[in-house]
């Protein structure tokens, strides 16, 4: 199969408020169109006053869009900007070829990416979200879908259904991941009463959290060099030094100027994240816009309702620095941060003493006899605690132990115990 060749049209509005330059979203746009596999031949900046409601740009842009993709021999025309169904078809009429917006290439990228039912729901639920206001404007256009980035997911079928057979399959897919959402309640719950603490790894995308989670709890997650590699939740226990375990998931990347309705879309994934002890904010160090990802990851955060929550700053991917002296300024301008490489297993056991300082405070010594009856205990403390001794006697098994405080405050309660 041929590869799919791509012109790129990044759009700067001068009425926008972001403050990142034309040239970072075009750079950013190339990296999400090379994740697609298809094969960038040019970015056209296109800086216009405001947009217009038939085709976004002016119609003398347009029609020099499609001489280029006339003369490059271009397959698809990707614009920066959302746009709307009309916009969408009528810029294909003039640009005479396939014309997608960049939440369409995310969402053809998520499509790649999910693997589990519950990603693949996300993903049909995300899409048809996007679908449905664009209806009128697409019209013939449903009919008309050809292969390629950007028509990944849903399928020809499922997008050629009216209006309300699409609403139902929305509420379907919403039911669908209620359910799972359910399980993986009470698996949060199971571990809360357990009391076992849970850390979760956020960041923009491709920041490397799952090489992260790989090298910490050698979990063998899939590691690319490319954006949105995970898309399903990934959960693994690890043991810190003092023998107390955690739960560390990996969840989806950000990424700046991330649709609100494909956060809402992939809020289970992101329910590792809203349950969470504590964050550990991976960072790419050697990017040239860490500090602009660093805000928009705060961005998400925030509209997630947990901007307050714990957070550790992991300033990653520190072995690609050409100039070792900027991580005196990165870690300054990032309080409570750790200078790491997850791919060197540079430095991490500086960052698990940090999560080990954050949840020392909730431990304490323990020492006491428990009888035989109750060995389900000794199993409790190796599981969530460190034993440092223990003793077999005549009139039962004495233990210490370093343990969370919310165990202990039971053991003092258990009349069976003497401490």
């Amino acid at each position: 199969m041929p590869i799919e060749r791509a012109l790129l049209v990044t759009v700067k509005l001068d009425s926008e408020k972001d403050n990142w330059p034309i040239e970072d979203v075009a750079s950013e746009l190339e990296e999400l169109v090379s994740t697609c596999g298809a094969e960038v031949v040019d970015n056209i900046y296109c800086r216009c006053a405001k947009p217009t409601s038939n085709l976004f740009i002016g119609k003398g842009k347009t029609e020099e869009l499609a001489l280029i993709c006339q003369e490059e021999g271009i397959d698809t025309a990707v614009f920066s900007c959302d746009l709307s169904g009309t916009q969408q078809r009528n810029l294909e009429e003039i640009i005479g070829k396939k014309t997608i917006d960049r939440t369409q290439l995310i969402l053809d990228i998520f499509a790649r990416h999910a693997k589990t039912p519950e990603g693949k729901t996300q993903v049909e639920l995300a899409q048809l979200q996007y679908l449905m206001p664009r209806l009128v404007g697409k019209g013939i256009m449903l009919s008309q879908l050809g292969g390629g980035i950007g028509t990944r997911g849903p399928g020809e079928q499922k997008l050629e259904v009216e209006r309300r057979r699409i609403r139902k399959r929305i509420e379907k897919l919403k039911e669908d991941l209620r359910h799972l959402s359910l399980h993986r309640l009470t698996l949060r719950k199971k571990r809360k009463e357990n009391n076992i603490p849970s850390v979760a790894l956020v960041g923009y995308t491709n920041a490397g959290k799952s090489t992260l989670l790989n090298t910490l709890t050698a979990s063998g997650q899939l590691v690319r060099d490319s954006l949105f590699t995970t898309l399903d939740p990934i959960s693994r226990v690890l043991r810190l030094a003092n023998g107390e375990n955690i739960v560390i998931s990996d969840t989806v990347g950000f990424l700046h100027n991330l649709p609100h309705y494909l956060i809402e879309a992939f809020k289970a994934t992101l329910e590792e994240v809203l349950e969470a002890d504590l964050l550990v904010h991976v960072l790419d160090a050697s990017h040239s816009r860490l500090y602009e990802q660093a805000k928009a990851v705060s961005v998400v955060l925030k509209e997630l309702g947990i901007e307050e929550k714990p957070i550790i700053t992991a300033l990653n991917k520190i072995d690609l620095l050409d100039d070792a002296s900027w991580l005196a300024r990165l870690t300054q301008d990032f309080p409570n941060a750790v200078v790491i490489s997850a791919k060197l297993n540079q430095n991490l056991d500086r960052l698990l003493h940090k999560i080990q300082g954050h949840f020392q405070s909730k431990m304490a010594s323990w020492q006491g006899i428990i009888p035989y009856s109750r060995t389900d205990l000794v199993d409790l403390f190796y599981r969530q605690g460190r034993v440092t001794e223990i003793k077999y006697l005549q009139k039962g098994i004495k233990i210490k132990a370093n343990l969370p405080k919310t165990v202990v405050f039971n053991l003092l309660k258990n009349k069976e115990i003497i401490v």
